[in-house]
């Protein structure tokens, strides 16, 4: 028999009632928090010192730049080669983990309850699911890694298709071609949606079926009890937001140096860290006007517009590319990733060290640091989906999107680079100099409209830095004031602040080395909680109604 929840209204299964009703009581007086200054609602420890870190991080980058970037310089080196094992392993553990729950009976398991209906359509929501999850990252790597990977990184050891002296090696050119790709679907396929799938389903499952607040510790009471309210409970939500800031902080750097790029490239614009803190502060400014407007009236927009112009900007290099041999690439490519899915997944004797921890490392970190983020705002717009369902959808059918991205703008310059090298500016551009922020740019040199599509490619990548900021702002927020959706006015403002902040400090002090030295070191122990988190998740599955 079950009993329904005064405070929430969502029914609690027989057994659990009790241990809800009461925490969920605790969790409502931490979520009522406390208004203090400015307006700000502030949740216990976490907001502030979550606040207070931010603030002093900011600066001290500012004060001794030559400092952090010395600290930077040694910290990303020496995190992905001494940690790459383990983050391999913890991915492939979420991955498997995924699997499972969608062929597993608590698949049928609706996240809401048994009446519970989805608030969003399925394009508008695989729209946000896309435009949060990945959308700058796809703009900067979707040239740029696999040419690298064909050319330079060498998965698995596959040979280069180039000797020495730049010219080609015609018996290594399919092998390297088909690894490039597949070496780049492997991280942008089942191992990052796994890593966002576990972090989206925890928080909607102790949410809407547990009657829990909306953040992060809430995913931890089958394991911590009633300490989840205390310090056990404001470490964990602490970690998150420092995860989630500096993994944004990550994606508005790789954003703000494309867009730059692409301004230089079109229109003359200097490249430099000046013009990059301009693009930054305009475009957080920006971002700050879609969080006051909210999740419906400002990131849900931005995400459906992201939509519209990514698909158009896929189909005109589809349509003004080598079209069929771009759908032999997406085939081989899906083929080679399954068929190497094993070894690239190994995190032992390789000696593929290039690949293995300067790119698969350092993604898997990326991807975990994104997770409260992405993982929160998923949860917020899932309710209403069985467990199967969602994981099907969050897992399966954005890696396939990525795969098609990737084998569509991978395959174009991949073709332009190998039919003619000596002309080829994607050649010049990552091979030869390697300019990751210019790649994009160089490969739309090579169709028909370059003037045009490198204009809406630049659109494209501003506004996928809007809604990363915004709807990143708006999962911090919720966390600090813990779990409380609609937080105060200022308290958004401020967190969508920081982000630029953080940003533009980490880009003066050493550039992207910086960005993804922070970003590892703080996805490292955020990959510890996600690992608690599936044991979470299955005790949460287990005491459901069936």
């Amino acid at each position: 028999m079950s009993t329904e929840d005064e405070a929430t209204g969502i029914p609690a299964p027989e057994g659990i009632t009790e241990i809800i009703d009461t925490d969920y009581e605790i969790g409502q007086d931490n979520v009522e928090g406390q208004v203090g200054p400015f307006g700000f609602d502030v949740h216990n420890p976490v907001f502030m010192v979550s606040g207070l870190c931010i603030v002093a991080f900011v600066f001290y980058a500012l004060a001794l730049p030559e400092q952090a970037a010395s600290i930077f310089g040694w910290l990303r080196p020496w995190l992905t080669s001494t940690f790459d094992w383990f983050f391999i392993s913890a991915a492939n553990v979420f991955v498997l983990f995924c699997l499972f729950l969608i062929v597993s009976p608590w698949g049928k398991i609706r996240l809401g309850g048994r009446e519970a209906t989805p608030d969003f359509s399925y394009s508008g929501w695989f729209a946000m699911l896309f435009a949060a999850g990945m959308g700058i990252g796809l703009m900067f790597f979707g040239v740029l890694e696999p040419v690298y990977h064909m050319a330079i990184s060498s998965p698995l050891g596959t040979p280069s298709p180039f000797d020495a002296d730049g010219n080609l090696i015609p018996a290594n050119v399919e092998l390297a071609k088909e690894m490039g790709l597949a070496g780049t679907i492997y991280h942008w396929g089942l191992h990052p949606w796994a890593i966002y799938a576990v972090v989206a389903l925890a928080l909607a499952l102790f949410s809407y079926n547990k009657g829990l607040p909306l953040t992060i510790r809430s995913a931890f009471h089958p394991i911590f009890g009633d300490r989840i309210w205390g310090w056990t409970g404001h470490f964990i939500d602490i970690l998150a937001v420092f995860a989630t800031l500096f993994g944004l902080a990550t994606s508005l750097g790789f954003g703000a140096q494309q867009a730059n790029a692409g301004l230089n490239h079109v229109f003359g614009i200097p490249v430099g860290i000046p013009t990059q803190v301009i693009l930054i502060t305009c475009i957080t400014g920006i971002a700050l006007v879609s969080v006051l407007r909210g999740l419906d009236g400002g990131v849900k927009v931005l995400s459906e517009i992201n939509m519209g112009i990514a698909t158009l900007l896929l189909l005109f290099v589809l349509l003004a590319g080598p079209t069929m041999l771009i759908f032999t690439d997406f085939g081989e490519g899906l083929v080679a990733y399954v068929k190497d899915l094993v070894p690239l997944s190994n995190p032992i004797g390789r000696t593929d060290d290039a690949y293995r921890q300067g790119w698969t490392a350092f993604y898997w970190a990326w991807w975990i640091s994104w997770s409260p983020f992405v993982g929160m705002f998923i949860a917020r717009v899932s309710r209403g989906r069985t467990v199967r369902e969602f994981m099907i959808c969050v897992l399966l059918i954005p890696s396939l999107v990525c795969v098609l991205w990737m084998a569509v703008f991978g395959g174009v310059a991949i073709d332009q680079v190998l039919t003619d090298p000596a002309n080829s500016a994607v050649k010049a551009q990552v091979i030869d100099s390697y300019n990751p922020p210019l790649s994009l740019f160089a490969m739309l040199e090579g169709l028909p409209l370059s003037s045009i599509t490198s204009v809406i490619a630049i659109v494209l990548v501003i506004v996928f830095f809007v809604t990363s900021s915004d709807s990143g702002s708006l999962v911090i927020d919720t966390i600090t004031a813990g779990g409380k959706i609609d937080a105060p006015v200022p308290q958004r403002v401020f967190w969508a602040t920081f982000e630029g902040a953080v940003a533009i400090v980490l880009l003066i002090g050493g550039g992207l080395t910086a960005l993804q030295a922070m970003v590892i070191s703080t996805g490292l122990p955020f990959t510890l909680v996600l690992l608690l988190m599936c044991w979470a998740i299955l005790q949460g599955l287990r005491s459901e109604p069936r």
